[in-house]
């Protein structure tokens, strides 16, 4: 499936921002499940700097330095993603007991170090909590697997919590959201993590988007949808590295071609989409609108500019495919 995807961020601040240094997480990522066809980051007013780097997770951050007054601040990114099911690695060991996962990630000394390791610990929006153990304990039975314990509490959570975008903020504790059963996708998935971490098991944080239908004759609205978050849980091999499964507990369901991911990390404050120190600007609004549609739902003339993206794309793909291939018949 071929996505596009437009991220809209607008601040209004009052008064004027003087200086101000930003960090963006809007770039999606390159897994075996996503291809990155294309990117492009606008900035209104233009920066005086900006860059990209990974972090320490492979996510692509943008940070960008405004040094003039301004008003108004509008971040547009824009990007079309190539898309499947995710597989899961053939390593990955789907029938484990959690009790054996929890035992690997249990510190020894000597033992070899699993990357994985660094989403069993807490994190500034996911502590470890008794009230995660006790909502988690009814799914963990004993000998049950791992992917079965996730799949398991995903569709409770689902089941059992309500969605309800005016019962918190960002900053919302994931115990209280746990409290009072209801919350956003950001809580949602905290909550799942927190189970998981509490448990002992690794789990960590996705933000993405998540490709909506609109009602039958009804056209799709720009700017309407909003950015998602889901959780994925670690299945380690029999013997080694295993892979990263996928739960919505948003929707009650595996994410599958019909979601874009655009970061991984242990919890919301690694992946916020925005974030900024500012010179100024003692109050702003802020909006946000995200619009995510098949490539051959755009007007002729952006789907036309996506597409020679996309075959410029594969032409690159193709050239470096016959570099390896020229390379390897001289070496040979």
């Amino acid at each position: 499936m071929l996505l596009h995807v437009t991220h809209e961020t607008r601040y209004d601040y009052t008064p004027p921002v003087e200086t101000a240094q930003h960090l963006a997480h809007l770039k999606p990522l390159a897994t075996p499940s996503q291809r990155l066809i294309s990117h492009r980051l606008a900035i209104k007013p233009e920066p005086a700097q900006r860059s990209e780097s990974p972090d320490i997770y492979g996510n692509a951050r943008a940070f960008f330095a405004l040094d003039t007054t301004h008003q108004k601040l509008v971040v547009t990114a824009e990007s079309v993603v190539e898309t499947s099911n995710p597989v899961l690695a053939p390593h990955a060991a789907r029938t484990l007991p959690w009790e054996q996962v929890r035992e690997r990630f249990q510190y020894r000394k000597d033992t070899r170090y699993d990357a994985a390791t660094d989403f069993a610990y807490p994190s500034p929006y996911v502590p470890r909590h008794e009230d995660f153990a006790a909502y988690a304990r009814p799914s963990f039975a004993p000998g049950r697997p791992t992917f079965d314990v996730a799949m398991d509490l995903c569709l409770r959570i689902y089941n059992e919590f309500d969605y309800d975008p005016e019962s918190t903020e960002v900053n919302t504790p994931a115990v209280e959201a746990l409290a009072q059963r209801g919350g956003v996708c950001q809580d949602f998935a905290h909550i799942m993590i927190g189970c998981f971490r509490t448990m002992g098991l690794p789990a960590r944080y996705v933000s993405g988007y998540l490709l909506t239908q609109p009602p039958p004759g009804k056209p799709r609205l720009v700017g309407a949808d909003a950015s998602h978050a889901w959780v994925s849980v670690y299945l380690p091999g029999i013997d080694g590295a295993g892979d990263w499964a996928d739960f919505d507990p948003t929707n009650g369901r595996q994410p599958g071609e019909d979601y874009v991911t655009l970061a991984i990390g242990r919890d919301y404050s690694d992946v916020s989409p925005m974030r900024g120190v500012l010179h100024g600007g003692a109050r702003h609004t802020l909006k946000v609108g995200v619009t995510v549609m098949p490539l051959d739902e755009l007007c002729d003339e952006a789907r036309m500019l996506a597409e020679e993206q996309v075959r410029a794309a594969g032409q690159s793909q193709s050239q470096s495919q016959n570099r390896s291939q020229s390379q390897s018949q001289s070496q040979s």
